[in-house]
């Protein structure tokens, strides 16, 4: 867990050191205290860039990664993220229809108005999401299977998908690229005052969703045992879903739906730490999602790219071989004991 934290510590040191201009640690480290005698022009990079993207990467990765444990854990099934339940698919639907259907029924395509076309986006996104997640809590009620839900949260993702599908082939090509670089996914996107509420909102749910650990340990146990010892079953599930549905919701809104992290760290997380106990996954979850987060940020805005690569692709081609390894390590090591 110490070298887990350490590790968070360095790479977000390093988004700030390495990118297309190279600054010194010395000057990083001025500009950071607040000392003069620094070029101007580092400081522009490293306040309104690279720190920026360097918060929003943390907070966006822990958040990830604990919905993922969350919903895991929720319907013991290993495949299931954070987009599971279509929160993802409802935020996407919101910035489509705001994106989308700005430039067919206005005739101003939404991204060339600037910070206000970002902020609507957002907005719509969050809208979106959170109408999408209470949906589902309310589904949640009336139905007991775990199997039943998550049937339900595909199907509304394939509602949603074949929506935009539509409102992309009525929409303008400039509102279309503008959905398709929104849907990519990127750190880089919150920036300004926006930077400052997402990372308050996300300091603020993480440690609310530390309040679940016990109730997530006794849903391992499975209903049964879970009612047996004075579980509300039902206002549990209900409760794991909101924490993860916000936590999503809000990440989505401001970064796009990123993919991944969710569905990988926790199974990182597992074949490192070997162990199921909450106590013990949430802050690993948290830091490991940090630190992958960070690390993908970093590969995206390494020398040699112009701009930046997509967040979503750095994320699988990086992720996806090193949880290959830790699990498929795990695998050897139990089957040789």
């Amino acid at each position: 867990m110490i070298l887990t934290a350490a590790s968070v510590v360095l790479l977000f040191f390093l988004n700030l050191l390495v990118g297309s201009v190279a600054i010194p640690a010395a000057s990083t480290w001025k500009i950071l205290t607040g000392a003069t005698g620094v070029d101007p022009i580092w400081q522009n990079i490293i306040l309104k860039s690279r720190l920026p993207q360097a918060f929003t990467a943390l907070m966006a990765g822990a958040g990830l990664s604990v919905a993922g444990l969350q919903m895991q854990t929720v319907f013991r099934n290993p495949l299931a993220g954070p987009s599971v339940l279509g929160v993802s698919s409802g935020a996407s639907l919101g910035v489509a229809f705001v994106v989308l259907l700005s430039g067919r029924l206005a005739g101003v395509a939404l991204s060339s108005i600037g910070y206000m076309g970002e902020v609507a986006m957002t907005v719509a996104a969050i809208i979106g999401s959170l109408a999408v997640m209470l949906l589902i809590m309310y589904v949640s009620q009336k139905v007991r299977g775990n199997v039943t839900l998550l049937i339900i949260g595909v199907m509304i993702g394939y509602v949603a998908t074949a929506i935009i599908g539509v409102l992309k082939f009525f929409s303008a090509e400039e509102d279309v690229r503008a959905y398709v670089v929104w849907g990519l996914g990127s750190f880089a996107r919150v920036s300004g005052g926006q930077v400052t509420t997402f990372v308050i909102i996300m300091a603020a749910l993480l440690p609310l969703s530390m309040v679940l650990i016990k109730t997530l340990n006794l849903l391992l146990l499975g209903d049964g045992y879970a009612r047996n010892l004075g579980l509300n079953v039902k206002r549990a599930r209900m409760a794991v879903i909101a924490s993860a549905g916000v936590l999503v919701a809000i990440v989505t809104a401001y970064c796009g739906p990123i993919t991944f992290l969710g569905l990988a760290v926790p199974h990182l997380c597992r074949g490192i730490f070997r162990t199921s106990d909450h106590r013990t996954l949430m802050p690993a979850s948290m830091l490991a999602g940090a630190a992958l987060a960070l690390l993908c940020n970093l590969i995206a805005r390494m020398p040699g790219f112009e701009g930046a690569l997509p967040v979503n692709s750095v994320t699988a081609l990086i992720g996806a071989p090193v949880v290959a390894v830790v699990l498929f390590k795990r695998r050897k090591e139990d089957s040789g004991e």
